[in-house]
Order: C-alpha cells, then structure tokens, then sequence
C-alpha cells in the first residue's frame, strides 16, 4: 500500500474547513506572495489568449508554490494537533 492508496473519510459533516487551506490562502494573499500570484495570472491570461503557442507558465507557477510553502512552513507546526 502506498501513500498515495490511503483513503481519508470526513464522518462529521459539520466540521470545518482544513485549517492548512486557509493558512494557504492567508500566505498567498500576503507579502511577497501577493506579487508573484499577479505574475502568475498575468502569464495564465497571456498564455490563454492565444490559440497557438508552446509557453506555459511553469516558471512562476513554481515560485508562488515556493513562496507560499516558505510562507506556511513557519507556522505550521503551531496549527497542527
């Protein structure tokens, strides 16, 4: 069995939102973040106007991950139980 294989069910349908995706949203709207989210969807808009082109958005995609990550990894550890 791998990680990938294991199955998490919610039995309490009143339970919140995972608190890690709104730490997520909260680093993405904040900081540094804020400017490499606006690359991105500067490029995505780009890149979907055309109809023909081989540039895809990878670059910056990868540095709001990064930047979001760098973001979440220093609070993480005091959100989890």
């Amino acid at each position: 069995m791998a990680v990938d294989d294991i199955t998490v069910y919610n039995d309490d349908p009143e339970e919140e939102e995972d608190p890690i995706d709104g730490m997520k949203e909260a680093c993405g709207n904040s900081g540094h973040c804020i400017e490499l989210n606006e690359k991105l969807s500067t490029c995505n808009e780009r890149v979907t106007s055309r109809t023909k082109t081989e540039e895809t958005c990878s670059e910056e995609l990868f540095d709001y991950l990064h930047c979001v990550d760098h973001c979440l990894a220093k609070n993480l550890f005091k959100k989890l139980k």
